[in-house]
């Protein structure tokens, strides 16, 4: 009975020795997993602290040096097409082949090519261009130009312009003589370095900041005033007005019974009426009217030749002047 005891204990010692092996083993195992394991740790911490210690700033710098690299090389490409632009084919027309075109409407090439003409070259008929034209040296026209409309940008000199209507938006320069063979028009002012010279200027109001010198005489026109018999003058008299409301001649002639005392022997009505009452002045013409004590009654539209005594016999002529 002891034996199998100790049989059984020696077996169950063999028995736990394996297990206590086998554990051995699996822990082993399971270290070797966890050993294996260890380096993969180790690396990601080092990627995670290497990308810690990296600087935003670097990063953004970085960036913009490739950016700028890219948009560099693109430039240069673009550059590169610029310089070499494409050429345009040029075809020449040989003399048979400009005889075919003779009395035909036909296009010759296309808008990619060019048409050089070396020599001189003249078109009987009409020439048409739908598109711009551009003149590189000189325009010589020997006819008339008709166009709807013209623009300079620089100077341009121009023998003789004949325009049914012109207008200057900005100021204009005229260095020679201006010949206007109809009036002139001018809404604002006008201002002249030299003398004018004209055969009659009308204006409606005529102002003058200096001296006024006359060469000739002033000639006052306009129409002749009515007139209306005084008072005074006697069956049968009559009177007669020359001149105009500025200046003029009144002839009295008098009649039977005309009187010498305080009367008035004619009325001068102007045909324009004056702003205000004017400045008459009259002077004897004539002895008869010298020995008139006479004076005048005047108003914005008329004057009266008057006297307040001496002979009235024959007739009186006296010379009036009217200034306002």
């Amino acid at each position: 009975m002891e034996e199998k005891k100790d049989e059984d204990t020696s077996d169950s010692g063999s028995s736990d020795d394996s297990n206590s092996l086998e554990t051995t083993n699996i822990e082993t195992s399971s270290a070797d997993d966890i050993k294996i394991k260890t380096p993969n740790k180790k690396t990601g911490s080092k990627i995670r602290g290497l990308i810690s210690h990296v600087n935003i700033y670097l990063l953004v710098f970085i960036l913009v040096v490739v950016l700028t690299a890219g948009f560099t090389f693109v430039g240069i490409i673009s550059n590169r097409k610029t310089n070499n632009p494409s050429q345009i084919k040029t075809q020449k027309l040989s003399t048979e082949e400009l005889s075919k075109l003779s009395g035909t409407d036909a296009s010759v090439g296309d808008a990619k090519q060019t048409l050089t003409i070396a020599s001189n070259a003249i078109f009987s008929g009409k020439v048409l261009i739908r598109d711009s034209l551009d003149i590189a040296g000189g325009l010589k026209i020997g006819g008339v130009l008709n166009i709807p409309g013209i623009t300079v940008a620089g100077t341009a000199t121009f023998d003789q312009i004949q325009a049914n209507k012109l207008t200057v938006a900005s100021d204009t320069n005229i260095q020679g003589q201006l010949t206007a063979l109809k009036g002139i028009t001018v809404t604002g002012g006008g201002s002249f370095g030299g003398p004018i010279s004209a055969p009659q200027i009308t204006v409606q109001n005529f102002q003058l900041s200096g001296d006024l010198q006359l060469q000739r005489h002033i000639d006052a026109g306009g129409a002749t005033p009515s007139k209306t018999n005084g008072s005074g003058l006697g069956g049968g008299g009559t009177v007669s007005v020359s001149g105009t409301d500025t200046a003029g001649t009144v002839t009295i002639n008098f009649g039977g019974g005309a009187s010498s005392g305080n009367v008035c022997y004619v009325t001068i009505n102007f045909v324009q009426n004056f702003n205000a009452t004017p400045h008459v002045v009259i002077s004897p013409a004539s002895q008869s009217a010298s020995q008139l004590n006479y004076y005048t009654s005047r108003t914005n539209s008329n004057f009266q030749v008057c006297s307040s005594g001496g002979t009235a016999s024959g007739s009186a002529i006296f010379d009036y002047i009217v200034v306002d």
